[in-house]
C-alpha cells in the first residue's frame, strides 16, 4: 500500500491529465475525489473553497455521468460540471464495489499555472449521494463504452443541456454547510479578592 502526502503550499502529487483550468473528477479504489484547477485565486477563493458554502450533484443520462459543482465565494452564479467515466481509470484502480469506501469525497483546489495545492477539504457524503454514485459506476462497468463514442456522446449532452439544466435533473444532491472552525471563547483567569 502506498501513501501520497498532500500538503498545502506544495505540488500536487497526482499527476493532473487535463491542462487549464476546470474541474476533474474521479471514483476510483480509494473513493471519490474532485479537483478545482483555478490560475487565477485570492485569499477569499482559497478560504471559500476551503471553509465556504457548496452544493454538488449528480447527473447521469444514457450511461453518461456529470459532477457537478457550485462553490459561492469562487463563483458569482451558475454550476460547473465536469463528466465522469471509469474508462479513463486503469484496471487497478477502478472503484471495487465488493469492497465498501469511505463515503466521503475528497475536494482539492490547485494552481493551473504551477500545480501546487492551495486548499484541501473532505466533505461526508449523504447516503443517496453514495448509493448513486455506486450505481453510475457499477452500471458503467458493466457496459463500457469505446473511448470515441464517449467522446462524441459527453459533447452531445454539453449541446443538450447547460450546468444548470443538468442541476435541474440530477439524481443527487449534497449540500455542503459553510464549516468555520469554531474557536473556543477566550475566558479571563479568576482572580481571588
Amino acid at each position: 500500500m502506498t501513501y501520497t502526502n498532500f500538503q498545502v503550499g506544495e505540488k500536487f502529487p497526482l499527476p493532473i491529465q487535463t491542462q487549464g483550468d476546470g474541474g476533474l473528477f474521479q471514483y476510483d479504489i480509494n473513493g471519490a475525489m474532485f479537483i478545482l484547477k483555478l490560475s487565477k485565486t485570492d485569499v477569499i477563493a482559497v478560504e471559500a473553497f476551503r471553509t465556504g458554502k457548496m452544493e454538488l450533484a449528480l447527473f447521469e443520462e444514457n450511461g453518461l455521468a456529470f459532477f457537478l459543482y457550485q462553490i459561492d465565494g469562487i463563483f458569482k452564479q451558475g454550476w460547473g460540471d465536469c463528466p465522469y467515466s471509469v474508462e479513463f481509470i486503469t484496471e487497478s484502480q477502478r472503484p471495487d464495489l465488493t469492497k465498501p469506501t469511505d463515503p466521503a469525497i475528497h475536494l482539492y483546489l490547485v494552481d493551473s499555472q504551477l500545480d501546487v495545492l492551495l486548499a484541501m477539504r473532505r466533505v461526508d457524503l449523504n447516503e443517496d449521494f453514495a448509493a448513486k454514485l455506486q450505481s453510475i459506476a457499477k452500471t458503467q462497468l458493466s457496459a463500457p463504452q469505446e473511448k470515441s463514442a464517449y467522446g462524441a456522446a459527453v459533447q452531445k449532452v454539453w449541446q443538450t443541456y447547460s450546468s444548470a439544466q443538468m442541476r435541474k435533473k440530477a439524481i443527487a444532491v449534497q449540500s455542503v454547510p459553510l464549516a468555520i472552525p469554531v474557536k473556543p471563547p477566550i475566558t479571563s483567569p479568576k482572580t481571588e479578592n
